[in-house]
This record gives C-alpha cells, sequence and structure tokens, in this order.
C-alpha cells in the first residue's frame, strides 16, 4: 500500500507542477516590441497607492494561518497517535525477576 501512496504523491506533485509552467511559459517566451524609428517617448508615471492593504491586516491574515497551521498540526499529531495506540498488540507483563520469554507462573 506504501508504494501505492508514493505513486499518488508523484502524481499530485506533477499535477501541481505543470499548471505553474504553463503559467510561468508566456512570460518566459515573450519578445519585446521592436523599436519605433526616432527619438525615444518620454513616458510618464503615475503612481497609484490609495488601494492595498494596510500591514497590520497583512499581519493579522498571516498570524491567523499559523495558528490554523498549528491546530491541523496539532490534531493530526494526535489522530495518529491514537491510531498507533490502538494498532499495536496489547502488552504482556511478566514479573520481574523473570527470564525474557519465559510463561508468567499460574495460580
Amino acid at each position: 500500500m506504501n508504494g501505492i501512496q508514493r505513486c499518488l504523491a508523484v502524481l499530485a506533485g506533477l499535477g501541481g507542477i505543470l499548471p505553474a509552467l504553463a503559467a510561468a511559459s508566456p512570460a518566459a517566451l515573450a519578445v519585446p516590441p521592436p523599436q519605433r524609428p526616432g527619438p525615444p517617448v518620454p513616458v510618464t508615471v503615475h503612481t497609484v497607492a490609495t488601494g492595498g492593504m494596510p500591514g497590520w491586516q497583512i499581519t493579522l491574515i498571516a498570524a491567523g494561518a499559523a495558528l490554523l497551521a498549528a491546530a491541523v498540526a496539532v490534531l493530526l499529531d494526535r489522530a495518529r497517535a491514537a491510531r498507533q495506540r490502538v494498532t499495536q498488540p496489547p502488552r504482556t507483563t511478566r514479573s520481574p525477576g523473570a527470564a525474557p520469554g519465559t510463561a508468567p507462573p499460574l495460580t
């Protein structure tokens, strides 16, 4: 079963890489337009700083995402630990002086 899960993980990774490559390839293959003859045209730049998110909102979102990720990690770790405890065979008890592999005394 572990081999199947590994193959599925590789396929999922490739499935995520392919759209990223498809999105980045037009920018990588872009060619600048040809230059017009004559003097260069002056470019006017207008700085627009009216939109966007303030820094405190970005910080709040990042902190919330970190807390959520930590909570999910703790829950998954506890679920994994509980599952491992259930699937382990029960321990046998033996008296402190008994040698390993010997049966407990019958009473």
